[in-house]
């Protein structure tokens, strides 16, 4: 399957803003970098910090795992890096833009259009169909419904549950879920999938199939997977481990 297929007038490799200032070019080797990320949460109970000084650098096609224990940060990082949430301070640029100087709609724009996200509860909506799930970004991005069905099949088909396009969510296994949330974040050919605990929710050997479909992205279709695990097996299988403890990098380890 050609994961760079052209949706007509919406190129997916450059998305201008709204209002003209700002193009999302991914022709870049480096596809995110971080500069001095921290977060801090106040609350009653006082100042938490989350992540201090985060500073990383991913190219395009990488498979990188984030690994750390519970409370370590690692959610909180994915949550910035994917631009679900705000740093306290740093910088988190996307194919060379500065993600944060955007305004909230051009960066909801730029997240539907660049990103692609799959969840360990899957996160699909169990009162329509898998493929009306499958289609949810390209809605949003107003792609044409004759592009959006013909993407959605192959996708369907490359992912092994074509045959699930009328079903509810509900009705399937895990792992033909998590297919149908990784053909979801595949709808508008991103070029960065985040992936937090996608095998968390399978057994060993449905984990072990999902995991290749992320591998094979990478390998093949040179998306760039950035993927939070407890999993040290799996993790040892990335491009790269990027271990969290306590908000920081604790190391790094090259595969």
């Amino acid at each position: 399957m050609a994961l760079n297929t052209n949706n007509g007038s919406n190129n997916n490799n450059t998305h201008p803003s709204n209002d003209g200032n700002h193009d999302f070019d991914v022709s870049s080797d480096a596809t995110l970098a971080v500069e001095n990320l921290s977060k801090v949460f106040e609350s009653a109970a006082g100042r938490v910090v989350a992540l201090r000084r985060i500073n990383i650098t991913i190219n395009k096609g990488e498979f990188v795992s984030i690994v750390g224990p519970s409370g370590s940060g690692k959610s909180t990082l994915l949550n910035i890096l994917g631009a679900l949430d705000k740093p306290s301070f740093g910088k988190l640029f996307i194919s060379g833009i500065d993600i944060f100087s955007l305004s909230d709609k051009e960066i909801a724009h730029m997240r539907n259009n660049l990103i692609g996200f799959i969840f360990q509860s899957y996160n699909l909506i169990n009162r329509t169909t898998v493929r009306r799930n499958v289609e949810i970004p390209s809605i949003i991005a107003r792609m044409s419904s004759k592009e959006r069905a013909n993407r959605s099949s192959r996708l369907l088909e490359i992912l092994g549950i074509a045959t699930k396009a009328k079903f509810k969510p509900a009705s399937l296994s895990g792992g033909q879920q998590q297919r149908v949330a990784i053909a979801r974040s595949l709808m508008n050919n991103p070029t960065i999938i985040f992936a937090d605990e996608p095998t968390g929710n399978l057994d060993t050997k449905t984990g072990n199939e999902v995991f290749d479909l992320l591998r094979l992205l990478s390998s093949k279709y040179r998306r760039t997977i950035i993927m939070v695990t407890h999993n040290a097996d799996l993790a040892k299988k990335t491009d790269r481990s990027i271990y969290i403890r306590d908000g920081q990098i604790e190391k790094e380890i090259l595969y």
